[in-house]
Protein backbone atom coordinates (compact mmCIF):
# COMPACT_ATOMS: atom_id res chain seq x y z
CA UNK A 1 0.00 0.00 0.00
CA UNK A 2 0.85 3.66 -0.71
CA UNK A 3 2.40 5.47 2.37
CA UNK A 4 3.73 9.21 3.14
CA UNK A 5 5.81 10.64 5.08
CA UNK A 6 3.97 14.36 6.77
CA UNK A 7 6.73 16.76 8.96
CA UNK A 8 5.02 19.01 11.10
CA UNK A 9 8.43 21.14 12.43
CA UNK A 10 6.78 24.18 14.07
CA UNK A 11 3.68 23.06 14.84
CA UNK A 12 2.48 22.04 18.35
CA UNK A 13 1.34 18.55 18.02
CA UNK A 14 -1.06 18.86 21.19
CA UNK A 15 -2.17 21.94 19.68
CA UNK A 16 -2.57 20.39 15.42
CA UNK A 17 -3.95 16.73 16.71
CA UNK A 18 -6.45 18.32 19.94
CA UNK A 19 -6.90 17.12 23.31
CA UNK A 20 -6.64 13.42 23.09
CA UNK A 21 -6.18 13.47 19.63
CA UNK A 22 -9.80 14.58 18.64
CA UNK A 23 -8.36 16.37 15.39
CA UNK A 24 -6.58 13.47 13.80
CA UNK A 25 -9.70 11.20 15.09
CA UNK A 26 -11.92 13.37 12.61
CA UNK A 27 -9.48 12.98 9.92
CA UNK A 28 -9.39 9.21 10.49
CA UNK A 29 -13.20 9.27 10.69
CA UNK A 30 -12.98 11.31 6.91
CA UNK A 31 -10.74 9.00 5.85
CA UNK A 32 -11.48 5.07 7.34
CA UNK A 33 -9.54 3.95 4.30
CA UNK A 34 -6.51 5.71 5.17
CA UNK A 35 -3.96 4.71 7.99
CA UNK A 36 -2.32 7.52 10.10
CA UNK A 37 0.44 7.17 12.54
CA UNK A 38 1.80 10.40 14.54
CA UNK A 39 5.27 9.99 16.33
CA UNK A 40 6.41 13.37 17.89
CA UNK A 41 6.71 16.04 14.42
CA UNK A 42 6.04 12.79 11.89
CA UNK A 43 2.92 11.89 10.29
CA UNK A 44 2.89 8.38 9.01
CA UNK A 45 0.24 7.83 6.50
CA UNK A 46 -0.74 4.48 4.39
CA UNK A 47 -3.53 4.65 1.81
CA UNK A 48 -4.68 5.29 -1.38
CA UNK A 49 -2.71 8.13 -3.55
CA UNK A 50 -5.89 10.06 -3.98
CA UNK A 51 -6.35 9.99 -0.47
CA UNK A 52 -3.43 10.70 0.96
CA UNK A 53 -2.78 13.94 -0.95
CA UNK A 54 -5.89 15.10 0.37
CA UNK A 55 -4.77 13.94 3.65
CA UNK A 56 -1.52 15.63 3.45
CA UNK A 57 -3.65 19.16 2.28
CA UNK A 58 -5.78 18.97 5.23
CA UNK A 59 -2.49 18.84 7.43
CA UNK A 60 -1.38 21.47 5.76
CA UNK A 61 -4.21 23.75 6.00
CA UNK A 62 -4.87 22.81 9.73
CA UNK A 63 -1.01 24.32 9.85
CA UNK A 64 -1.79 27.32 8.41
CA UNK A 65 -4.51 28.07 10.33
CA UNK A 66 -2.62 27.33 13.71
CA UNK A 67 0.08 29.32 12.14
CA UNK A 68 -2.04 32.02 12.30
CA UNK A 69 -4.94 31.60 15.16
CA UNK A 70 -2.43 30.43 17.23
CA UNK A 71 -5.49 27.90 18.10
CA UNK A 72 -7.39 25.29 16.01
CA UNK A 73 -10.90 24.38 17.38
CA UNK A 74 -12.96 21.21 16.38
CA UNK A 75 -14.93 23.70 14.15
CA UNK A 76 -11.97 24.68 12.00
CA UNK A 77 -10.91 21.11 11.69
CA UNK A 78 -14.56 20.20 10.24
CA UNK A 79 -14.46 23.42 7.80
CA UNK A 80 -10.92 22.18 6.15
CA UNK A 81 -12.53 18.11 5.77
CA UNK A 82 -15.37 19.62 4.00
CA UNK A 83 -13.21 21.21 1.43
CA UNK A 84 -11.61 17.57 0.87
CA UNK A 85 -14.88 15.17 0.59
CA UNK A 86 -13.59 11.93 0.91
CA UNK A 87 -16.22 10.33 -1.27
CA UNK A 88 -15.07 12.82 -4.12
CA UNK A 89 -12.35 11.12 -6.26
CA UNK A 90 -11.96 14.10 -8.25
CA UNK A 91 -9.27 16.56 -8.06
CA UNK A 92 -9.60 18.73 -4.82
CA UNK A 93 -8.48 22.83 -5.03
CA UNK A 94 -5.47 23.51 -2.74
CA UNK A 95 -6.93 24.29 0.79
CA UNK A 96 -4.78 27.27 0.81
CA UNK A 97 -6.62 28.52 -2.57
CA UNK A 98 -10.43 29.06 -1.16
CA UNK A 99 -12.97 28.73 -3.70
CA UNK A 100 -15.53 31.53 -4.11
CA UNK A 101 -17.81 30.38 -1.42
CA UNK A 102 -14.85 30.94 1.12
CA UNK A 103 -13.62 34.18 -0.13
CA UNK A 104 -14.96 37.29 1.30
CA UNK A 105 -12.22 39.85 0.40
CA UNK A 106 -8.46 39.93 -0.45
CA UNK A 107 -6.20 42.94 1.34
CA UNK A 108 -4.05 45.31 -0.59
CA UNK A 109 -1.48 43.66 1.13
CA UNK A 110 -2.90 40.08 -0.48
CA UNK A 111 -4.13 38.89 2.61
CA UNK A 112 -7.16 36.22 2.35
CA UNK A 113 -10.22 37.33 4.38
CA UNK A 114 -12.75 34.08 4.98
CA UNK A 115 -14.42 32.90 7.62
CA UNK A 116 -12.48 30.87 10.30
CA UNK A 117 -14.83 29.09 12.34
CA UNK A 118 -18.46 27.30 11.34
CA UNK A 119 -20.52 30.51 13.36
CA UNK A 120 -18.77 33.12 10.98
CA UNK A 121 -19.55 30.85 8.03
CA UNK A 122 -23.17 31.11 9.31
CA UNK A 123 -22.63 34.78 9.74
CA UNK A 124 -21.50 35.38 6.20
CA UNK A 125 -23.92 32.77 4.52
CA UNK A 126 -26.70 34.40 6.21
CA UNK A 127 -25.41 38.12 5.42
CA UNK A 128 -25.76 36.77 1.84
CA UNK A 129 -29.32 35.88 2.40
CA UNK A 130 -30.75 37.77 4.57
CA UNK A 131 -31.32 41.82 4.53
CA UNK A 132 -30.45 42.38 8.33
CA UNK A 133 -28.36 39.94 10.19
CA UNK A 134 -27.86 40.26 13.95
CA UNK A 135 -23.83 39.12 15.15
CA UNK A 136 -24.48 38.62 18.75
CA UNK A 137 -21.12 37.02 20.91
CA UNK A 138 -18.12 37.63 22.89
CA UNK A 139 -14.77 39.54 22.03
CA UNK A 140 -12.51 38.57 19.33
CA UNK A 141 -15.11 36.70 18.06
CA UNK A 142 -14.21 38.34 14.55
CA UNK A 143 -18.24 39.66 14.38
CA UNK A 144 -16.98 43.38 13.24
CA UNK A 145 -14.40 42.42 11.38
CA UNK A 146 -16.42 40.20 8.91
CA UNK A 147 -18.75 42.23 8.92
CA UNK A 148 -16.51 45.09 7.62
CA UNK A 149 -15.19 42.73 5.04
CA UNK A 150 -18.46 42.41 3.25
CA UNK A 151 -18.82 45.18 3.34
CA UNK A 152 -16.46 46.50 1.57
CA UNK A 153 -16.09 43.43 -0.60
CA UNK A 154 -20.01 44.88 -1.89
CA UNK A 155 -19.18 48.09 -2.07
CA UNK A 156 -16.08 46.75 -4.57
CA UNK A 157 -18.58 44.16 -6.32
CA UNK A 158 -21.15 47.53 -7.21
CA UNK A 159 -23.98 45.79 -5.05
CA UNK A 160 -24.44 48.89 -2.92
CA UNK A 161 -22.94 52.26 -3.60
CA UNK A 162 -22.24 53.12 0.16
CA UNK A 163 -20.88 51.57 3.07
CA UNK A 164 -21.86 53.39 6.82
CA UNK A 165 -20.40 52.27 9.70
CA UNK A 166 -21.56 53.63 13.33
CA UNK A 167 -21.03 52.81 16.67
CA UNK A 168 -23.14 54.25 19.73
CA UNK A 169 -21.09 56.56 21.67
CA UNK A 170 -21.48 55.98 25.01
CA UNK A 171 -18.33 53.70 26.88
CA UNK A 172 -17.32 53.03 30.41
CA UNK A 173 -19.62 55.83 31.56
CA UNK A 174 -17.97 58.61 29.21
CA UNK A 175 -19.95 61.31 27.79
CA UNK A 176 -19.10 62.97 24.89
CA UNK A 177 -19.33 66.36 26.38
CA UNK A 178 -17.14 65.51 28.69
CA UNK A 179 -14.06 64.90 26.32
CA UNK A 180 -11.80 67.45 25.07
CA UNK A 181 -12.06 68.93 21.37
CA UNK A 182 -14.71 69.51 18.95
CA UNK A 183 -17.19 66.98 17.30
CA UNK A 184 -14.68 65.22 14.99
CA UNK A 185 -11.97 64.88 18.47
CA UNK A 186 -14.64 63.50 20.35
CA UNK A 187 -15.83 60.60 18.92
CA UNK A 188 -12.81 59.53 17.22
CA UNK A 189 -11.69 57.11 20.24
CA UNK A 190 -15.26 55.50 19.80
CA UNK A 191 -14.84 54.94 15.68
CA UNK A 192 -10.99 54.40 15.76
CA UNK A 193 -11.61 50.30 15.40
CA UNK A 194 -14.11 50.55 11.94
CA UNK A 195 -11.34 52.57 10.99
CA UNK A 196 -8.67 50.61 12.05
CA UNK A 197 -10.98 47.55 9.89
CA UNK A 198 -11.28 49.60 6.99
CA UNK A 199 -7.36 50.65 6.74
CA UNK A 200 -6.94 47.15 6.18
CA UNK A 201 -9.07 46.00 3.98
CA UNK A 202 -8.96 49.23 1.38
CA UNK A 203 -6.01 50.83 0.00
CA UNK A 204 -5.30 54.11 1.78
CA UNK A 205 -5.86 56.28 -1.23
CA UNK A 206 -9.18 54.96 -1.84
CA UNK A 207 -9.99 54.75 1.80
CA UNK A 208 -9.55 58.43 1.87
CA UNK A 209 -10.85 59.25 -1.50
CA UNK A 210 -14.30 57.14 -0.46
CA UNK A 211 -14.36 58.99 3.12
CA UNK A 212 -13.95 62.78 1.02
CA UNK A 213 -16.74 61.60 -1.56
CA UNK A 214 -18.96 60.12 1.15
CA UNK A 215 -19.05 56.31 -0.36
CA UNK A 216 -17.77 55.32 2.95
CA UNK A 217 -19.04 56.83 5.79
CA UNK A 218 -18.20 56.61 9.64
CA UNK A 219 -20.70 57.90 12.21
CA UNK A 220 -21.63 57.72 15.59
CA UNK A 221 -25.27 56.12 16.08
CA UNK A 222 -27.04 59.49 17.06
CA UNK A 223 -26.06 61.13 14.22
CA UNK A 224 -28.40 58.72 12.26
CA UNK A 225 -31.63 59.76 13.28
CA UNK A 226 -33.38 61.60 10.36
CA UNK A 227 -31.79 59.72 7.97
CA UNK A 228 -32.91 57.31 4.86
CA UNK A 229 -30.23 55.30 3.50
CA UNK A 230 -30.59 53.91 0.19
CA UNK A 231 -28.54 51.23 -1.53
CA UNK A 232 -26.22 51.18 1.01
CA UNK A 233 -24.38 48.43 3.67
CA UNK A 234 -24.79 49.66 6.92
CA UNK A 235 -23.24 48.05 10.09
CA UNK A 236 -24.07 48.93 14.06
CA UNK A 237 -21.13 47.88 15.82
CA UNK A 238 -21.28 47.66 19.65
CA UNK A 239 -24.65 47.22 19.71
CA UNK A 240 -25.21 46.68 22.99
CA UNK A 241 -24.60 50.05 23.95
CA UNK A 242 -27.70 50.73 22.01
CA UNK A 243 -31.09 51.54 23.85
CA UNK A 244 -34.06 50.46 22.85
CA UNK A 245 -35.29 53.48 20.57
CA UNK A 246 -32.22 53.90 19.23
CA UNK A 247 -32.02 50.26 17.93
CA UNK A 248 -35.61 51.19 16.18
CA UNK A 249 -34.40 54.22 14.93
CA UNK A 250 -31.50 52.27 13.25
CA UNK A 251 -32.93 49.60 11.64
CA UNK A 252 -35.88 52.25 10.83
CA UNK A 253 -33.00 54.01 8.74
CA UNK A 254 -32.72 51.31 5.74
CA UNK A 255 -34.00 52.66 2.39
CA UNK A 256 -34.36 50.19 -0.70
CA UNK A 257 -31.81 48.06 -1.88
CA UNK A 258 -29.57 48.39 1.42
CA UNK A 259 -28.26 46.10 3.86
CA UNK A 260 -27.69 45.92 7.44
CA UNK A 261 -25.72 44.13 9.99
CA UNK A 262 -25.50 44.58 13.72
CA UNK A 263 -22.96 43.60 16.39
CA UNK A 264 -22.29 43.05 19.83
CA UNK A 265 -22.12 41.48 22.73
CA UNK A 266 -24.64 41.06 25.11
CA UNK A 267 -22.82 40.64 28.03
CA UNK A 268 -20.86 43.70 28.15
CA UNK A 269 -23.09 46.34 27.80
CA UNK A 270 -21.83 49.61 29.33
CA UNK A 271 -25.51 50.96 29.96
CA UNK A 272 -26.13 51.89 33.24
CA UNK A 273 -29.47 49.79 33.00
CA UNK A 274 -28.56 46.68 31.34
CA UNK A 275 -32.05 46.17 30.27
CA UNK A 276 -32.25 48.54 28.57
CA UNK A 277 -29.78 47.07 25.50
CA UNK A 278 -31.62 47.28 22.85
CA UNK A 279 -29.82 44.43 21.45
CA UNK A 280 -31.01 42.12 24.28
CA UNK A 281 -34.69 43.28 23.60
CA UNK A 282 -34.84 43.10 19.84
CA UNK A 283 -33.94 39.43 20.33
CA UNK A 284 -37.71 38.88 21.05
CA UNK A 285 -38.76 42.09 19.54
CA UNK A 286 -38.11 40.64 15.59
CA UNK A 287 -37.53 37.27 16.38
CA UNK A 288 -38.79 34.79 13.29
CA UNK A 289 -39.13 37.76 10.81
CA UNK A 290 -38.05 36.92 7.38
CA UNK A 291 -35.42 38.47 6.07
CA UNK A 292 -33.85 39.71 9.76
CA UNK A 293 -31.45 36.25 11.35
CA UNK A 294 -29.51 36.52 14.20
CA UNK A 295 -26.13 34.03 14.40
CA UNK A 296 -24.84 33.88 18.10
CA UNK A 297 -20.55 33.28 17.85
CA UNK A 298 -19.36 31.62 20.96
CA UNK A 299 -15.64 32.12 22.40
CA UNK A 300 -15.01 28.61 20.41
CA UNK A 301 -14.58 31.44 17.85
CA UNK A 302 -12.22 33.72 19.03
CA UNK A 303 -9.42 34.85 16.49
CA UNK A 304 -7.56 37.01 18.65
CA UNK A 305 -4.67 35.81 21.21
CA UNK A 306 -5.05 32.36 22.02
CA UNK A 307 -5.58 33.48 25.74
CA UNK A 308 -8.34 35.29 24.95
CA UNK A 309 -10.61 32.29 24.84
CA UNK A 310 -9.65 31.03 28.23
CA UNK A 311 -10.42 34.78 29.73
CA UNK A 312 -13.71 34.61 28.20
CA UNK A 313 -14.02 30.97 29.94
CA UNK A 314 -12.61 32.50 33.02
CA UNK A 315 -15.36 35.53 33.45
CA UNK A 316 -18.41 33.36 32.17
CA UNK A 317 -17.34 30.85 35.15
CA UNK A 318 -17.14 33.30 37.65
CA UNK A 319 -20.87 34.89 36.53
CA UNK A 320 -21.85 31.89 36.66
Amino acid sequence: MPEKQLSIDGADPLLLFGFNDIHLRKIEDAFPDTQITARGSEIHLEGEPEALEKVERVFSEMMTLLERNEHLTEEDVDTVLALFDSNDTSASAPATDPGPRDLILTTPDGEIIKPRSANQERLVQSAAANDVVFAIGPAGTGKTYVAVALAVAALNNHEVDKIVLSRPAVEAGEELGFLPGDFYEKVAPYLRPLYDALGEMMPRDELAESLEQDRVEVVPLAYMRGRTLKSSFVILDEAQNATTSQMKMFLTRLGPHSRAVVTGDITQTDLQDRNASGLIQVQHILKGIDGIEFVYLEREDVARHRLVRDIIAAYEEHDE
